[in-house]
């Protein structure tokens, strides 16, 4: 269970100091893990934006739920594809071309799945699944062809 609260701060971007800022936002998060209705772990966050929203363009709610809508796609999309199947969170490296080199070698290779899967060439659902199914010679023809 996950509770959102926000609290909105209206200002021009003068008072603000940042062109075209007109809100700041403070939003708190409480995360609940339940089991059996019972909590078995808990934890409070605190995260802060600033928008060019003007105060009346949207409504509290509709604010969470942009800021829910922004980190869903972002967890959920890229993010959790690079370090789930690729395990980037975990990788060593950590001078800025080594890093900048193997964060495009990723995006090589989701793009490359995406790309089979829009040409329908291949139905794994998953990059795990898509890596499994394909022989290295696939792979390097894969590779060879797309470039």
């Amino acid at each position: 269970m996950v509770r959102w609260r926000i609290q909105r701060v209206t200002l021009s971007p003068e008072q603000a100091g940042l062109c075209g800022c007109w809100q700041f936002l403070a939003v708190w998060r409480q995360r609940q893990q339940l089991r059996q209705g019972k909590v078995i772990e808990q934890s409070e966050e605190y995260s802060f934006y600033a928008t060019s929203a003007a105060p009346t363009q949207y409504t509290a709610r509709q604010l969470l739920q942009a800021i829910r809508d922004h980190w869903a796609a972002t967890e959920n999309g890229s993010h959790y594809r690079r370090d789930v199947s690729l395990g980037e969170d975990a990788s060593r490296i950590s001078g800025r071309g080594g890093a900048y080199v193997m964060a495009t070698l990723r995006n090589l290779l989701l793009g490359l799945m995406e790309l089979q899967r829009h040409r329908g060439q291949t139905q794994a659902r998953t990059f795990p699944a898509w890596r499994r199914k394909l022989t290295t010679t696939q792979k390097i023809q894969l590779i060879i062809r797309s470039l």
